[in-house]
């Protein structure tokens, strides 16, 4: 639990920091993430690679201004860290706003598996446009 703790705590503080470096750094090469709704961004995405070009086009859609702030401490369960979240952006015509939770499975010091969690899925399908 000490480093599971250890990580979701670097994630955060990463992410309160927009230090998406660090953040990138704290995933494991062959980490699965699991993006929800019925978008053209939802789906399971594989690999860091993967990972990166989903965030770019996050910030592609959002035209920059996509932004995750932390609200929450994190929640901790054996290899499992819970996170509460606040998400926003905006482009042409649309703005996203929400809150939701982040849920990072944890082996050593890298983050293997992330799913997401979004109190209005339909908000944020509309925002990313369709799938």
């Amino acid at each position: 639990m000490d480093s599971t703790l250890a990580v979701a705590r670097k994630y955060v503080d990463a992410v309160a920091a927009k230090d998406f470096g660090t953040v990138a750094g704290l995933l494991a090469d062959d980490i699965v993430w699991h993006q929800p709704g019925a978008n053209q961004l939802s789906g399971t995405h594989r690999g860091r690679a993967a990972v990166d070009q989903l965030l770019g086009a996050m910030m592609t859609i959002s035209e920059g201004t996509f932004d995750l702030s932390v609200v929450g401490v994190p929640m901790v369960n054996g290899d499992h860290a819970a996170i509460p979240v606040h998400f926003a952006g905006k482009r042409a015509g649309a703005e996203l706003g929400g809150d939701g939770v982040d849920v990072l499975r944890i082996d050593g010091d890298r983050i293997v598996e992330v799913r997401l969690f979004s109190t209005d899925q339909d908000n944020e399908d509309a925002f990313w446009g369709a799938g």
